[in-house]
């Protein structure tokens, strides 16, 4: 489980769920700023916009696995998440050409099932978070210090509704990290 990469690099990592956010702005951020960010994919929610996101690949953007239909695996029988895990492998590995190795389970809850059918579809890291940033904008911490530290791993939810946009909600993380001595780096790179 990685909700914190031990590192004494002045880094944080953004990491964005789901796949179903359509702000233009995002992208638009993502490539002049060249954000070395991860999105978790599920296929329910991002496959009407793989375009887009073959789009957000294109400038660098790390395509992770989030399941197939975002469905709490804790508790399921070991079929049921082998198949949501592996079957959204298939999808991403089939639709971009790359197999990913992270894996975020929906809404941060596991078993060892869970982890037994991660690892059997080749996932190397599970990915969990330290800080999140809400819809509406707001900084919640997991645990520890309520601030951004080296390493942390953050979950920006996706938006919706009259709260900030994505773009917005990523202005404001990069100015809190920035504030605090810290970049952005690549989830890859370090798990």
């Amino acid at each position: 489980m990685v909700p914190r990469v031990p590192t004494r690099d002045k880094v944080v990592f953004l990491t964005y769920d789901d796949g179903a956010e359509t702000d233009p702005r995002f992208v638009e951020t993502v490539r002049a700023l060249r954000l070395p960010v991860s999105i978790f994919l599920t296929d329910r929610a991002a496959g009407p916009g793989y375009a887009r996101l073959a789009r957000l690949r294109s400038v660098g953007v790390s395509l992770q696995n989030h399941t197939l239909d975002h469905r709490a695996l804790r508790g399921l029988p070991y079929a049921g998440q082998r198949a949501e895990i592996c079957g959204q492998q298939d999808k991403l590995t089939a639709r971009f050409g790359v197999r990913p190795r992270l894996f975020r389970p929906p809404y941060g809850r596991y078993d060892a099932t869970t982890l037994r059918a991660a690892a059997d579809c080749g996932i190397s890291a599970v990915v969990l978070w330290r800080a999140a940033m809400t819809g509406d904008g707001e900084l919640t911490y997991a645990g520890g210090e309520h601030r951004l530290g080296p390493g942390d791993v953050v979950a920006v939810a996706a938006g919706g509704g009259a709260g900030p946009t994505l773009g917005e909600r990523t202005a404001r993380l990069l100015r809190e990290a920035c504030g605090r001595g810290l970049t952005v780096a690549r989830l890859e790179d370090y798990v």
